[in-house]
């Protein structure tokens, strides 16, 4: 059971504190489907903004076979989204989250503030997605520490540089990050790493990223990825966002062969079906 704040309603008992380890057991990896309840998010902005859509969403997804709901009331886009406050973020989650949590599977909350967080967490959430890795908030460490749940420290960056080498980049920022994990006091076993596809890089760099991705198993940490209707795969193949399923289970696929543990997708269905398949052919080399 998660700790609750006073005066709040106790956590839903859905909530998964199983080490990644004791998730990650199976032979394919776990899928965690997306729910943006934002107007501006880059795929599907403003479809799930209202608790009744997010919701029907939600269920879809969980009968589809995500294994993980991962929820986010703020796009962190790297184009054109809108920074809003923490009060915002809780105000489009309090109408749906405890719905999704008793929906039976772990929810991750994507948010880079560790009052959102904090709150999500009384609330059911599972797990912190930091997109900044614990490197933004000077509180979400502490916090995660305190919980003692799992979180996704996500490599990010304020502009892309092209002249870079983007492997040594994300190596040095995942470094940095577990160093102040360490400090915190977070579990090793409670940490994933996602080198943040399209964030921070240009097109060129999160295509070599999946490319290298294996250049990251010396942290021997899960890895999650999450390149579903990214913008790189626009640039090999021109398409609008919901055009890109191909794309993105070519994608993650490549990722699974490096060694992915956790696909972070906004087509569930198609990624689990290939990720089954792909690794039912694996087993046979």
């Amino acid at each position: 059971m998660i700790a609750t704040s006073p005066g709040t309603a106790p956590a839903a008992t859905s909530a998964d504190h199983r080490t990644w380890p004791e998730r990650l057991s199976r032979p394919y990896p776990l899928v965690m489907g997306v729910l943006n309840i934002t107007p501006d998010s880059f795929s599907d902005g403003g479809r799930f903004l209202a608790p009744e859509s997010g919701l029907a969403q939600a269920r879809r997804m969980v009968a589809e076979g995500a294994d993980i709901i991962d929820i986010g009331a703020e796009s962190t886009r790297p184009y054109g989204s809108q920074p809003v406050s923490a009060d915002e973020e809780i105000r489009r989650l309090q109408p749906i989250l405890a719905d999704v949590v008793s929906l039976g599977i772990p929810v991750s909350i994507d948010s880079m503030k560790s009052s959102v967080v904090a709150w999500a967490l009384d609330h059911g959430a599972a797990i912190a997605n930091d997109v900044w890795g614990l490197q933004s908030d000077p509180n979400m460490a502490k916090l995660i520490a305190e919980r003692r749940c799992p979180v996704v420290i996500m490599h990010n960056r304020d502009r892309a540089d092209p002249d870079i080498d983007i492997m040594e980049d994300i190596a040095e920022f995942f470094s940095r990050s577990i160093e102040i994990a360490t400090k915190a006091g977070i579990s090793r076993q409670h940490i994933a790493l996602d080198p943040g596809i399209g964030f921070g890089k240009t097109q060129e760099q999160s295509m070599t990223v999946l490319a290298r991705l294996s250049q990251l198993k010396p942290f021997e940490l899960p890895l999650l990825v999450g390149a579903s209707r990214k913008r790189f795969i626009a640039t090999v193949s021109p398409s609008e966002p919901d055009q890109r399923l191909g794309g993105s289970i070519a994608a993650h696929l490549i990722a699974t062969k490096a060694g992915a543990r956790i696909i972070r997708t906004h087509d569930v269905p198609e990624t689990v079906q290939a990720l089954r398949v792909a690794t039912a052919i694996w087993d046979k080399q």
